[in-house]
């Protein structure tokens, strides 16, 4: 009998030690499980703000591209005004040459029935031009060979310079010279295009450009 309480009571101690251990791990269980439940709480919470960002990205670069889209459309608009606007300058600038010119021709016509016919002479042996020049040049590329082409001619002392034509890439243009120059060497330095002459008068010249250049000369 005593043997066996003697085992009862060392199995009731071993089962209260198991007992100990089971509630121990059941506590640490229950702490772990409320961890996992506090971290996947967490990672909700950040899964939503997460896509909350993504969302946000997302309108914000929407917003970049129609804001880009605009100022495109409005850079195009600029620029097609802006042609519009240098294409009417210079539409209006050959109608009042045109007109000049047809009032420089009638004084001229006036003064020719006033004094006789005067027979034009080619220019002196030197070269030089002075007075009322027409000068025609062609083909130019574009319009702003056009506007080079002027600056050269404004550069040799010209004034009063005009364009009275554009048109299929000729351009003739009318100045005055108050001294004599050298037109076609001044403008063989001045200008970025190379030309051969055509055509020389005592008043006025015509030449044509080389379009054996390059077009990145030509464009210069």
């Amino acid at each position: 009998m005593s043997f066996r309480d003697a085992r009862i009571l060392g199995l009731e101690m071993k089962a209260d030690t198991q007992r100990e251990a089971i509630d121990e791990l059941e506590a640490e269980t229950t702490t772990l499980s409320g961890m996992v439940l506090e971290r996947e709480r967490e990672m909700r919470v950040l899964d939503q703000r997460l896509r909350e960002a993504n969302e946000c990205h997302d309108r914000s670069i929407a917003s970049l591209d129609a804001i880009t889209a605009r100022l495109e459309e409005l850079e195009a608009q600029a620029r097609g005004q802006a042609t519009r606007i240098r294409m009417k300058a210079l539409r209006e600038a050959v109608e009042v040459s045109k007109k000049v010119k047809a009032l420089t021709e009638a004084e001229a016509d006036a003064g020719s029935h006033a004094n006789g016919n005067a027979i034009e002479s080619p220019p002196d042996d030197e070269g030089l031009y002075a007075g009322r020049v027409k000068l025609e040049i062609g083909p130019l590329g574009d319009f702003s060979q056009l506007v080079g082409f002027e600056d050269a001619v404004g550069q040799i002392g010209a004034s009063e310079i005009s364009v009275e034509r554009f048109s299929e890439g000729r351009a003739t243009f009318s100045m005055n010279l108050d001294q004599p120059v050298d037109l076609l060497r001044e403008l063989e330095e001045l200008s970025n295009v190379e030309f051969k002459v055509r055509h020389t008068a005592s008043d006025n010249l015509i030449l044509d450009v080389d379009e054996d250049q390059g077009p990145e000369q030509r464009a210069a």
